[in-house]
């Protein structure tokens, strides 16, 4: 089995997501071309994510991944929706099924999967969301799904952080609320494009965190983000955003292909990655 796949998205270039397709296509027994359509190097605006897709649908690809700033600009231009991404309001895995463009969202599950597997005893009494984007609608869904008590949804837009608060019953926040919601926080989750190599810095003031907070990233290139390492300075737990990145591939491989990938292999593969 050939396939042509990809990921649609700005500052991608460090993205190890096509090695881990095109290595777990290999073992086993299939040929995948991951290839990579970086919005900056093209030159080519997110508004225009829609004719990116008509064109890779045009030569015969069997999808893409679609990450920033593109998750939800690409709605406009698909035939059809699962549950998931219709919930969310975002997309960031496009399936071409004959002439229809199908939309999924793996983003939700990776990060279930991730957390389940890394952080199994996180405290989900009181959690503060920071970006309220396609990837933070995504973690606010897992989280819900996974019993949080109390979650503020933190964004620079208010219109975006209430939406995303009123789909888990929530609290919307802007950015000036931090300093008094992380006092009581028992959990933070970053989910801006903040730390990633094309976006680097960190999202807030990490003298406001504590060692009995747990800190979730969902920034995975690079691994080690200024987040993840100050929070681990000042004696935080932390979930990188590996083990996501890994869980969203294991869930868009399985919707291009058909064939369930080995989870573990490829968890082992990103670490070799990443070394």
């Amino acid at each position: 089995m050939r396939y042509l796949v990809g990921l649609i998205g700005s500052g991608i270039g460090p993205s190890l997501t096509p090695a881990l397709h095109e290595r777990e296509a290999a073992e086993l027994g299939m040929h995948c071309e991951y290839r990579r359509l970086d919005l900056d190097v093209l030159r080519v605006p997110a508004r225009d994510v829609g004719r990116l897709l008509d064109r890779v649908r045009s030569q015969g690809w069997a999808g893409v991944n679609v990450t920033h700033p593109c998750k939800q600009l690409v709605l406009a231009h698909l035939d059809e929706l699962d549950p998931d991404a219709r919930e969310l309001g975002a997309v960031n895995t496009v399936v071409f099924d004959g002439s229809r463009a199908v939309g999924h969202n793996t983003d939700t599950t990776g990060f279930q999967r991730s957390s389940a597997r890394f952080l199994p005893d996180a405290e989900l009494d009181r959690v503060v969301l920071v970006g309220a984007g396609g990837a933070g609608s995504a973690v606010a869904h897992a989280l819900g799904r996974a019993g949080v008590s109390s979650l503020a949804v933190v964004d620079v837009d208010p219109a975006r952080a209430a939406a995303v608060a009123a789909v888990v019953g929530g609290s919307a926040h802007g950015p000036a609320d931090l300093p008094e919601l992380l006092t009581d926080a028992t959990g933070i989750v970053h989910a801006t494009p903040t730390g990633m190599a094309a976006h680097p810095g960190v999202p807030f003031d990490v003298s406001l965190l504590r060692p009995a907070q747990w800190v979730a990233e969902v920034v995975y290139r690079p691994l080690e983000t200024p987040l993840v390492v100050a929070a681990r300075s000042r004696g935080c737990r932390v979930l990188t955003g590996g083990g996501m990145a890994v869980f969203q591939a294991v869930d868009a491989f399985r919707w291009f292909t058909g064939v369930e990938p080995d989870a573990e292999r490829m968890l082992r593969h990103f670490e070799e990655m990443v070394r």
